[in-house]
């Protein structure tokens, strides 16, 4: 997509996100990272206790001052954090030494417990560059080729393969991408994301083990389903996925899946920041929750004409994610005010 820098490449219900939505302040009693008492690592105090809490980012892109900011804040307001996802655009463009000013940033501290890390599309823009200062577009992909883009991703995530499986607090964590940079298969495409049958027969192998299990799955990508969050019903977003009836039928069985997407930009104040999907024929007529992630860098929302606008001023948003036994309370927070913006609490079908 052609829509923010010279970086940028070239069938359901929705039920928006109400079912127990408010404003919360910075100064809330709760959301705190403290939950019920002290019950956060002891399985909760068997009356809707917590049980965890983690963090939620996207879209560092480069912004490392706000990278450092939101690690800050989310350590001040959230202290016991079990982990922090993050929903790709890792870096601006995928080299190594970009890799390396994040792992500065995390060595700096405060460091995350843990970290599960989704790949996004920024990863794959090395071929658009013949030197990390020279923007060389026509002769792409300058020598580079797509398995080094996934070795750079691989080295950096600490892990062999795209799609993974981790814990935070004993919630299992998902993390889903693309295993190909297409336009290396199709000149045509860019961005679009391609998923093998190995990683949804995985997906829906590990769907089905948590929710025989009684625990909310919180999945992690970077690019948004169509149809679900803020400014996925625009032309802009509605065709990054190559196999989008497929992931959602996965999704849409499970009403206990809570889907963090990045890549949009889009400001965590509009209202369908969460929704409900409903996919027709999974039988679950209760749909799945989806969630916007915000973003470190830069802001955008819908500018009236099909298109996108910048956000103005300091824009440095993220989520925290607090499992309760009973329900999942997201809630959107400004790194750069230090403020709470909004929150959801979303009933959990089963108690865990």
């Amino acid at each position: 997509m052609e829509r923010r820098s010279l970086l940028g490449a070239t069938a359901g219900a929705l039920i928006l996100g109400g079912l127990a939505q408010g404003t919360a302040s910075a100064d809330s009693g709760r959301g705190n990272g403290q939950g019920d008492d002290n019950d956060q690592g002891k399985g909760g105090d068997g009356n809707g206790g917590l049980v965890t809490s983690f963090n939620v980012i996207s879209d560092i892109q480069g912004d490392l001052g706000d990278f450092a900011q939101a690690l800050k804040d989310i350590k001040a307001t959230n202290p016991r954090s079990t982990g922090l996802a993050v929903a790709g655009d890792i870096t601006p463009r995928g080299y190594d030494f970009e890799y390396a000013e994040v792992q500065k940033v995390l060595d700096q501290g405060p460091k995350p417990r843990e970290i599960a890390w989704a790949i996004g599309n920024h990863e794959f823009y090395v071929p658009k560059w013949s030197d990390p200062n020279t923007l060389a577009q026509s002769t792409w992909p300058n020598g580079t080729t797509e398995d080094s883009l996934f070795r750079s991703f691989y080295r950096f995530a600490k892990r062999s393969s795209i799609y993974a499986e981790t814990t935070f607090g004993g919630i299992p964590v998902l993390t889903l991408g693309t295993e190909r940079y297409m336009h290396f298969h199709d000149k045509a495409l860019w961005d679009e994301v391609w998923i093998s049958d190995a990683q949804f027969q995985w997906l829906e192998e590990r769907l089905q083990y948590w929710t025989r299990r009684r625990k909310p799955v919180m999945v992690i990508t970077h690019h948004p389903l169509p149809n679900t969050v803020s400014g996925t019903r625009s032309k802009i977003y509605m065709s990054d996925y190559l196999q989008p009836d497929r992931l959602l039928g996965l999704l849409g069985r499970h009403r206990d899946v809570f889907l963090f997407s990045g890549h949009t930009h889009w400001d965590l104040t509009l209202s369908d920041w969460y929704v409900r999907r409903v996919v027709p024929g999974t039988a679950n007529l209760d749909g799945f929750s989806v969630i916007n992630t915000g973003a470190v860098q830069t802001g955008f929302a819908d500018n009236g004409q099909g298109g996108e606008v910048t956000v103005p001023g300091h824009f440095n948003q993220g989520l925290q994610v607090d499992v309760h036994r009973d329900r999942v309370v997201i809630r959107a927070r400004d790194f750069a005010t230090g403020a709470w913006m909004k929150q959801v609490s979303v009933p959990l079908s089963t108690r865990i």
